[in-house]
């Protein structure tokens, strides 16, 4: 017989609405996982919504044979922005298809080694400009890394330097910020209200992006190079089942996408931050692995990522804290029958349609799995330590067929800035007694965290 699946309380008519926060859902979503446990279910204004917060309900439910991403809330919403682009579309849109094929081949590893050196320089810029502020060495490490993001981004997929690093913030960090921010909050708001006082900052927010994307393509088209990048893919490339190209407004829709997801990454590395401010011990043994690898003063070099197995260690010790990509939805797939679904060999069951959300920041942290959750330990993700680790626990990319695109990418981009960074700066934190606040959209970052950047001595 299945067990029911644990809820908080709620009140009658309007059910758990306030067991919610909807300016900081993910944050509530923690709370709930760590009170509840594995699973857990809340009802807002009549909907059912299920949260799977444990290792091993997360594994079975990534099985592609009986479930597969699910679009609803904020990522239908999100498609105002993007349309039927790779991560909104739905399961029967044929454009996923089209699009992955065109465009997974140019964000392939063997691919992405041509960009290191794009992204080692952007990451050298942003150690140049921080080795210029002297005594006024107070930075907002999520501020700058979604700066130097951008700026990498930009660079390596769509072949133009913005030179976003300094001076004003580039329009499109507060568009993608208001369009991710109203994306999320629109499901939990009556049409009229959405549509009355807040259609036009979605609007403003979609304008701005899609400006973004069209100078890029404008550029590419004022500019031909020989460049074979993600842009050179969107503008020309075919389909090899189909034969089709994307269409312009597809183009556009990609382009946009790319900088949205990619905002994890500065989102992990700011973390990462402040979690070696309190470890200064991994500090420690990576400037030797560092050192020992690249050499106190030598050029660090794209062979160089594969030796730095401590650094590995960080990063993904650090997405598993961070859950910086705090979570993604499933459903059963459809089936005649119509019958409930049984998950955990039968101790619990959810309805034939039931979506289902699998949060991080529960099954990161999962104390079947993990010893001492909560403490910053690389060397267990390191090497056999890191390979007995259940699947369920390196989700930090999504899932199966629908996984980031650009998990290469990020992982690239993660590795080499961290390494530069680590490399060169000694990092404290300004107020010694900061306690993690984390908030965020569609990514989660440390809010409030300052640091000082000095350059190692």
């Amino acid at each position: 017989m299945s067990h029911p699946i644990p809820k908080p309380p709620g009140v009658p008519l309007l059910g758990n609405v306030f067991d919610i926060t909807p300016s900081n859902t993910w944050e509530s979503l923690r709370a709930l996982s760590e009170q509840y446990g594995e699973i857990f279910q809340i009802k807002v204004l009549g909907k059912t919504v299920v949260f799977v917060a444990g290792a091993a309900l997360a594994e079975e439910i990534c099985d592609e044979k009986r479930f597969r991403k699910y679009v609803g809330g904020p990522i239908v919403e999100i498609r105002y922005a993007v349309h039927d682009a790779l991560f909104t579309a739905f399961d029967d849109e044929p454009s996923w298809g089209i699009a992955h094929r065109i465009l997974a081949p140019r964000l392939s590893p063997s691919v992405l080694k041509d960009h290191f050196v794009e992204m080692r320089d952007c990451a050298s810029e942003l150690a140049t400009k921080w080795k210029g502020l002297g005594a006024s060495n107070e930075i907002s490490p999520i501020n700058e890394l979604n700066r130097l993001n951008l700026e990498a981004t930009t660079l390596t997929m769509f072949g133009k330097k913005l030179n976003c690093l300094s001076g004003p913030e580039h329009p499109m960090l507060k568009g993608m910020e208001d369009s991710t921010s109203e994306a999320i909050m629109r499901p939990t708001r009556p049409g009229f209200l959405n549509w009355l006082f807040y259609g036009n900052k979605f609007k403003s927010a979609t304008s701005t992006m899609r400006e973004y994307a069209q100078d890029l393509v404008d550029y590419r088209k004022a500019n031909p190079t020989d460049r074979q990048d993600i842009l050179t893919a969107m503008m020309g490339a075919k389909d090899p089942e189909t034969g089709t190209t994307l269409r312009d407004s597809q183009v556009i829709d990609e382009i946009v996408s790319m900088p949205i997801g990619s905002s994890t990454a500065p989102a992990l590395l700011a973390h990462t931050i402040y979690l070696l401010t309190k470890n200064p011990e991994v500090v420690t043994k990576a400037r030797e692995e560092l050192d020992a690898v690249i050499g106190p003063d030598g050029e660090f070099r794209y062979e160089h990522l594969a030796q730095l197995k401590y650094i590995e260690g960080i990063v993904r010790e650090s997405l598993r804290l961070s859950f910086a990509a705090p979570g993604f939805n499933i459903e059963p797939i459809p089936s005649e029958s119509k019958a409930p679904v049984l998950l955990g060999g039968g101790k619990y069951q959810v309805a034939h349609n039931q979506a289902m959300i699998i949060v991080l920041a529960g099954v990161n942290r999962d104390p079947t799995v993990f010893q001492k959750p909560l403490a910053f330990q690389p060397e267990r993700m390191m090497g056999e330590a890191f390979d007995e680790l259940p699947s369920g626990v390196k989700k930090w990319f999504g899932n199966g067929k629908r996984e980031c695109i650009g998990k290469h990418w990020a992982w690239q981009w993660s590795m080499t800035t961290l390494a530069k960074l680590i490399h060169e700066f000694d990092f404290e934190a300004v107020d010694p007694s900061y306690m993690l606040e984390q908030d965020g959209w569609f990514n989660l970052r440390p809010v409030g965290f300052q640091a000082r950047v000095k350059p190692r001595a």
